[in-house]
């Protein structure tokens, strides 16, 4: 019957419980500090690349997403009575309402989590299409996570696309979707925080009470395209949350010391006649500023044949010897990260080759799906097909590793397909591509991984596009950012999004990827910001300016060879910090209200690892900082210098854009 849907218990092991109506099934699985539960329509489950608790690697073809290899599994003492279920676990009581399937869940100071009254879940079709859940809502609750989403640390009152897109431009301030696809929240309220994951790669969109109806109770909300559910809602407090969130997606890839320092980029060097010499001068314009570098970002202009990109195309006319720039940078102590796409031109040299062999998405007969890609048509590479999968592994090795390119740069991997005609192989069991768009990412970063793995032990990796899970092999950066003091305090908060979400090495664009060339403030600003994040990369395409480079405004390079000696002493304490975020399972910067709850949720500091308060400056025009202290017991040093200041304190310190920024660092 529509809207009343009575489910009654089919089978029990201890730590899974099943419960039936009318064909559909309620799966709930009692997991140590969290619980599972899946709504089963058909028998046509999707796999799972994000869960992995026993850090063992996805398999290409993923997991079966009700697994529960790997998990601290519990069995609650549960009894049933008038119709509802009720346990405890994760040191909360809970109950089941078996009509509708309510779950409540209940702390000392209240209710924790609720399923909407009424009707929470899409049964039978009465909340529309694919998969619908609700919950309660409280009108002061906090909202964090969503991965790299616009506007405010707390997403409350908020509304966004689950989706991802190529977001050149965008403003950290509004601009919705950008370039990660990451269903996962924590929610603050009056009971307790809890998190709540969504496994599942399409598309959709998640409301934290822009929606209101009338005859129901405030609610969250969340819907996607594909009809079985699979979530987990996890307990404990923001910190823990995370920590086990990171942990069952694989945990923090490592990296090497090299990726800490200064990395360059831009457009202008690779998209120019003469990029050989332009790259080359860019390793001894560091050497003679004394800025040593870790590394050149790439870009895709390397590929070009006339005014187009063909990923695995090597200009020979601007860099006519792929090797010896290799070699040249390798003997100043640094590595090149080139630039590769998912997507070939219907003219690439390669095109009809893999069309041959049927790896793109396809049509239902079979012929290649084409899409707009960078001034042409093109098709994307399906990484669900075996055979294309080695293909890119083949090429990245060939075209790229063997000529001393051991790191890559996944980007433009967003996969930008609507059209319900276009299929995915599916590891022989097509599937429309609208239905993982995400995951193709994320298939194409291991793919290029494992091509680097063979002949470096310790590759880095980057995506743009990114999923749960991506962080377990790659790292990533907030992608393609607009140059203004506003979109500078809205970076940082996108920042805080991502460390929220799970990730741990990652930055913007320092000094703004599009849009105007950044004042000489502004400029300062962002390094005096960027200098404390794991990525430190200026990188920037702005036609008809200067590339954003250290040397921008050559009378402030004494300022600027500061913040860059600055950097390069503290890489032993990042490295080290970075460790143990993958020992840890948590995120190497953070907001400082993990670390003490009655800090500001919206606050410009931050914990750079467990030892650094990074105090930074995203207005125009300032020349005093007050910064309150958290708790500590030893106190904190400004700058690491003077006699410890009492945490809990405040203190005004001055921070002109042209001095060192400001920090204390804790003992």
């Amino acid at each position: 019957m529509k809207f009343r849907h009575q489910f009654k218990l089919c089978q029990d092991t201890g730590h899974t419980r099943l419960y039936e109506c009318d064909g559909v099934i309620m799966r709930v699985d009692f997991i140590r500090d969290m619980l599972r539960v899946a709504l089963i329509k058909s028998r046509d489950i999707l796999p799972t690349f994000s869960i992995d608790p026993g850090h063992n690697g996805q398999q290409n073809e993923g997991r079966d997403k009700l697994s529960l290899d790997g998990f601290d599994l519990c069995s609650p003492s549960v009894s049933e009575d008038d119709g509802s279920v009720c346990f405890r676990h994760c040191g909360l009581d809970f109950r089941i309402e078996l009509m509708n399937f309510r779950i409540t869940v209940c702390s000392e100071r209240g209710i924790l989590y609720q399923d909407r009254s009424g009707l929470a879940y899409n049964f039978g079709g009465e909340l529309g299409d694919g998969s619908v859940h609700y919950t309660r809502r409280e009108d002061d609750q906090f909202i964090y996570g969503l991965g790299d989403k616009a506007g405010r640390v707390n997403k409350n009152h908020q509304h966004y696309k689950l989706d991802t897109n190529d977001s050149m431009g965008f403003r950290a301030e509004y601009s919705d979707p950008l370039y990660k696809h990451l269903p996962f929240y924590i929610c603050e309220n009056r009971a307790g925080s809890y998190g709540v994951y969504y496994d599942t790669y399409s598309s959709g969109e998640i409301d934290f009470g822009r929606e209101h109806d009338n005859y129901y109770e405030l609610f969250n909300s969340i819907r996607y395209e594909e009809e079985n559910m699979v979530f987990y809602i996890l307990f404990g407090n923001a910190g823990t949350i995370i920590r086990n969130f990171i942990h069952m997606t694989g945990g923090i890839c490592r990296i090497p010391d090299w990726a800490f320092r200064y990395c360059g980029s831009t457009m202008e060097y690779t998209d120019a006649p003469d990029a050989d010499r332009r790259l080359r001068s860019f390793a001894d314009r560091c050497s003679e500023y004394g800025i040593e570098a870790g590394g050149f970002y790439l870009s895709s202009g390397y590929t070009q044949i006339n005014d187009k990109r063909y990923v695995f195309h090597w200009n020979t006319d601007k860099i006519p010897d792929p090797e010896g720039l290799s070699d040249h940078f390798r003997s100043r102590g640094m590595k090149i990260i080139p630039n590769v796409k998912p997507a070939f031109l219907d003219d690439h040299p390669l095109y009809e080759q893999i069309a041959r062999n049927g790896w793109f998405l396809h049509y239902p007969d079979g012929t290649p799906a084409r899409f707009p890609f960078w001034g042409g048509n093109a098709s994307y590479l399906d990484f669900t097909n075996p055979g294309a999968y080695d293909f890119w592994k083949n090429c990245v090795k060939e075209v790229l590793v063997d000529r001393g390119y051991d790191d890559i740069w996944n980007d433009n991997n967003e996969y930008d397909i609507f059209d319900k005609d276009v299929y995915a192989h599916g590891f022989g069991k097509e599937i429309p591509a609208r239905l993982i768009k995400p995951l193709f990412s994320f298939l194409m970063t291991k793919a290029s991984r494992e091509a680097c793995e063979e002949s470096n032990v310790q590759p880095f990796i980057v995506t743009r596009c990114a999923v749960a899970g991506s962080q377990s092999i790659a790292t990533t950066w907030t992608g393609d950012n607009y140059t203004s003091f506003r979109d500078l305090r809205f970076n940082h908060y996108q920042a805080m999004t991502m460390s929220l979400s799970g990730f741990s090495f990652f930055g913007p664009d320092i000094g703004g990827f599009s849009g105007p060339k950044p004042g000489r403030e502004l400029f300062m600003r962002w390094l005096q910001y960027g200098v404390f994040l794991p990525r430190f990369v200026l990188h920037s395409w702005k036609p008809g300016e200067e590339s954003t480079m250290p040397w921008l405004y050559p009378d402030l390079m004494d300022a600027v060879k500061a913040i860059f000696a600055l950097r390069k002493r503290l890489i032993p304490y990042l490295s080290e910090q970075m460790k143990r975020s993958g020992e840890n399972d948590m995120p190497l910067i953070t907001p400082v209200f993990l670390r003490d709850a009655n800090y500001d949720r919206e606050s410009d500091c931050f914990m750079c690892g467990d030892r650094i308060l990074v105090c930074p400056v995203f207005d125009e025009g300032v020349t005093e900082l007050t910064v309150r202290l958290p708790g500590s017991d030893v106190g904190f040093r400004l700058r690491g210098e003077g006699e410890p200041i009492d945490g809990g304190t405040s203190v005004r310190v001055s921070c002109t854009a042209f001095d060192l920024p400001v920090w204390f660092t804790e003992g």
